[in-house]
């Protein structure tokens, strides 16, 4: 049987580095390729480099080494092609103040060779919540507002790839489950996204992948439940029925944390089955004649993996 033929990213960035004319790495040997219809998070702390891999992709800055492909356009030999299939938001809001909000998401569409289609055009606006404010000029608008205007005027030309560079910075919860909303039905549609983003929570609950970048390098690239499973720790807390002073030696193998009243006991396990597991911890207490009255589970969040990766890179 004849092998399935492997289906091409969306997008290749191929041994891409970044170094200024000050000497310093903004970016080192990245190599990532982004699925067709995935929700990719990349995820980093300020200054590890996420601006300026979307902005070497996006054309706005010029890369040192390394190839870049969009749907199989070289963002250098085939730049018109490559770019017309992304659509960039990016962190600052750059919008014309006095323009109108339809003309603003109508003259985008036109900038990428687009014929005029303003039935499109006033679908976005409504799916943006921007209809009632499709006549007013930009400058009388919130910075919500002005965000959606952003988000607009990046879909007004129907790209195939959309990155969002932190879109709900400084954006009120309404918008922002608005937007999310919005982000779902465009993957469903088969449009590709990438977003940076301070949100971790919204990573967790949107992603297909995650990526951590650090210090201008991938440190891990990995889908999100997998990543999960595997750098996830479970936290088991045990109150116990009486206070002890003491964990048993009998019990020291589990490294079981002890409170200060010496009235809970917590234990930190994985799925990867390196330690003794809750059923083995049930028995070995029952056996050191130790019960509890209540306990309670939790998974670490992608928030507290993330802050562990980047905290033990060098």
């Amino acid at each position: 049987m004849q092998p399935a033929p492997s289906i091409a990213p969306a997008l290749s960035i191929a041994n891409v580095s970044k170094t200024y004319a000050s000497g310093f790495a903004a970016l080192k040997d990245i190599n990532l390729d982004i699925r067709r219809g995935e929700i990719f998070a990349l995820l980093g702390p300020n200054g590890a480099g996420k601006t300026t891999l979307i902005s070497i992709v996006c054309g706005i800055v010029n890369r040192s080494t390394g190839t870049v492909s969009v749907e199989g356009h070289d963002i250098s030999s085939d730049y018109r092609a490559a770019r017309s299939l992304i659509g960039l938001v990016p962190q600052e809001l750059t919008v014309e103040a006095f323009e109108t909000v339809r003309s603003a998401l109508a003259y985008s569409r036109g900038l990428f060779g687009k014929p005029a289609d303003p039935a499109f055009i006033d679908k976005v606006l409504k799916e943006l919540s921007l209809w009632d404010k499709r006549d007013a000029k930009i400058i009388t608008l919130s910075g919500g507002m002005k965000r959606r205007v952003m988000i607009g005027k990046a879909l007004a030309h129907e790209p195939q790839i959309l990155f969002l560079d932190e879109p709900t910075a400084g954006v009120d919860v309404e918008l922002r489950k608005d937007m999310w909303a919005m982000v779902r039905r465009l993957r469903d549609k088969g449009v590709t996204i990438i977003l940076t983003t301070h949100y971790i929570e919204e990573a967790e609950e949107m992603a297909d992948r995650v990526g951590v970048i650090n210090h201008g390098e991938i440190v891990l690239v990995e889908d999100k439940t997998e990543l999960m499973r595997k750098l996830g720790r479970k936290e088991l807390r045990l109150e116990l029925r009486s206070p002890i002073s003491a964990v048993p030696q009998a019990l020291a193998h589990y490294d079981l944390e002890l409170s200060q009243d010496g009235a809970t006991l917590t234990y930190i396990y994985d799925d990867q089955a390196e330690r003794p597991g809750v059923a083995s911890l049930m028995r070995d207490l029952d056996s050191a004649e130790i019960a509890f009255r209540d306990l309670e589970t939790r998974k670490s969040s992608l928030e507290e993996i993330f802050v562990n990766l980047v905290r033990n890179e060098p």
